[in-house]
Parts: structure tokens; C-alpha cells; sequence
């Protein structure tokens, strides 16, 4: 066995590992970056009002048909 192909061999595993954890801190960084838009956006949203004549269960649900 080559010792020097041994050790080419584990260096491009260990630059391999590297990159796959900086590309992994960087989805996980773009993945939080998303999630607090999306909190400002739901936080955004106007309330609804409750109309004073009307029950409380109607509008949550969508009847459909195929």
C-alpha cells in the first residue's frame, strides 16, 4: 500500500466533511433567516373582526367537490 495515497485519501475525506458542515451551517442559517420573515409576515397579518350577528364556526371551513 501507498502510504502517500493513504493520507491524499484522508485529507479529501476530511475537506469533504468540512465543506458538508459549512454548506449544512448555511442552509440551517438560510432555513432561520425564512422562518423569521415568516413570523413577521403571520404578525403582520390585520385580525379579523367578529361580526356581532354572526356564530362563531362559520368561515373556518371550505366545502369543496371533485
Amino acid at each position: 500500500m501507498d502510504v502517500t495515497s493513504i493520507a491524499a485519501t484522508a485529507t479529501a475525506m476530511t475537506t469533504l466533511n468540512q465543506t458538508n458542515q459549512v454548506q449544512l451551517s448555511v442552509l440551517k442559517k438560510a432555513m432561520q433567516i425564512e422562518q423569521q420573515g415568516a413570523m413577521a409576515l403571520i404578525a403582520a397579518l390585520p385580525q379579523p373582526v367578529q361580526s356581532a350577528n354572526l356564530p362563531d364556526h362559520l368561515g373556518q371551513n371550505v366545502n369543496t367537490t371533485a
